[in-house]
């Protein structure tokens, strides 16, 4: 009995452990399958008649906070911006738009489009909301994930504005934005995001021919000029004068 199993043992080694698993050498078809989570916490307004008319459908505001803001308590998202001022109680025109704040988790991670288009997807899918009327704005590290994301998806939004932040002024990358109405607002005395990030931004843009590009400078301002952008009804107005517009052939993501 002690001879058979020293023998089965003996046999056994003499097998590679790794012959079963060893694949076959040559060029064959494979698949890779992996799910990716994603889960953003936000903050959600919707206007007091909302949902009295079931056909009605509402215009949008996307707000991308600054790092600040950044982590897991997703009130810090009211510090700043359309947030705020709605949870003050505005009587701004902001009131008439449905508002939507989404929290990065890190400021680390900053905004990504691979994170941010899933979350617009299922608000369109949740919420009563016109599709050719959605705005994107944003401050700071929310005024670069603004620029980032047009550039990337410009067929997405109606118009969008950028504040205290920068982006990618390749002519190449600039070239998305040609129809995108831009208003972009920056302090002249920001220290932490120097103005020059939006010249060159707003620069680009315009090099596209795109004739619907604005640029408020607020002099002797610093990094945070967004309480007085966010503080004006001309914002409102003009994100309402405008839809979106169908992308040129070979200018989409």
């Amino acid at each position: 009995m002690k001879l058979r199993i020293l023998f089965a043992l003996a046999l056994c080694a003499a097998i590679p452990a790794y012959a079963a698993d060893t694949p076959e050498t040559g060029q064959h078809p494979q698949t890779f399958e992996k799910q990716v989570t994603i889960k953003l916490d936000y903050l959600l307004y919707l206007p007091p008649d909302y949902g009295k008319d079931e056909s009605k459908k509402w215009p949008l505001i996307v707000f991308l906070h600054g790092s600040g803001e950044s982590g897991s308590d997703v009130q810090k998202v009211a510090v700043h911006g359309p947030p705020e001022l709605l949870a003050k109680g505005t009587d701004l025109p902001l009131k008439n738009f449905v508002v939507v704040s989404p929290q990065c988790p890190s400021s680390r991670i900053q905004w990504q489009p691979y994170m941010l288009n899933p979350f617009l997807d299922e608000i369109l899918e949740k919420y009563k909301v016109d599709r050719d009327r959605i705005y994107l704005t944003g401050l700071s590290m929310g005024g670069y994930g603004t620029w980032l994301w047009a550039e990337q998806n410009p067929d997405r939004f109606a118009a969008i504005a950028p504040m205290s932040g920068g982006g990618n002024a390749n002519p190449r990358i600039a070239r998305r934005l040609s129809r995108m109405p831009v208003w972009n607002f920056h302090g002249e005395a920001d220290p932490i995001v120097p103005i020059s990030e939006s010249e060159a931004m707003v620069d680009a843009v315009k090099k596209t021919g795109n004739e619907d590009v604005k640029f408020t400078r607020y002099p002797g301002v610093g990094h945070d000029c967004w309480s007085l952008a966010y503080g004006d009804a001309a914002l409102y107005d003009w994100f309402l004068q405008h839809t979106r517009q169908p992308m040129p052939q070979g200018r989409g993501r």
